[in-house]
Formats: structure tokens, sequence, C-alpha cells
């Protein structure tokens, strides 16, 4: 499968912004999704997981209540709706794919993950 997250750009403190991650080439109703996130100079980190079926979903403690990731299999496309947006959630944000070797859970583990987008970049200016 193939993923494109795309949905970045400028957006001021405060507001918010929402991402998408497109796949193809296989239906993404077989996969878990997990969205990460990386600043220069850190480590990619988890943000928001959601489940093969939708059902559970799993959020980073720095975005829990800001943040809420969706999947929408008909149109091969997960969501990351962002909210109440700060500085430091300025990043470089990846779609990411597991086999999901469960259907009711949501993974936060990169290692869990066999397929990667691109990312897409965004900046929240204060």
């Amino acid at each position: 499968v193939q993923l494109q997250a795309f949905g970045g750009g400028l957006v001021q403190a405060g507001g918010s912004l929402r991402l998408s991650c497109a796949a193809s080439g296989r239906t993404l109703s077989i996969y878990g999704m997990g969205w990460f996130r990386q600043t220069p100079g850190k480590e990619r980190e988890f943000v928001a997981a959601i489940s093969r079926n939708g059902g559970s979903t799993n959020y980073a403690d720095s975005v829990k209540g800001r943040l809420t990731i969706s999947r929408d299999n008909a149109k091969n496309t997960v969501y990351l709706q962002m909210n109440s947006l700060k500085p430091e959630d300025t990043a470089v944000y990846y779609c990411a794919a597991n086999p999901a070797y469960s259907s009711n859970t949501a993974y936060s583990r990169q290692w869990q993950y066999d397929y990667w987008g691109q990312g897409t970049e965004f900046t929240v200016s204060s």
C-alpha cells in the first residue's frame, strides 16, 4: 500500500487543521493506521492511532483532547483533526499502516507499522 499525507501549511496558535492520508494500491480497511510526527533533532514520536475497524483509538498524552483520528474506509483515507494547536505541534507528520494483528487495537509503536507515507509539514505560529 502507498500512503500520501497532505494538508500541512501554516496556522496560528489556537487554530485548527485537518490532515489527510490517502492510500492507494490496497484497501485501507485491512490496516490499522497511525500518525507520527518529527521535529528537527528529535526522534519521531507517536501521535494517534486507530484500529482497523475504527472501534479503538489511542493518543499521545500531549495531544489528548485536541486531536482526533478518524477513518473513512470507503474513501481509503485517514484523517487527523487538530484543534487548539500549539507551537509545539509544529512538525512533519507521517501516516503509517500496520497489518492489523488485531482488528480492534490501535497500535502506538513505530515498529508495528510496515508502511509509511512521505509526511506533510505544518507550522503553528505563536
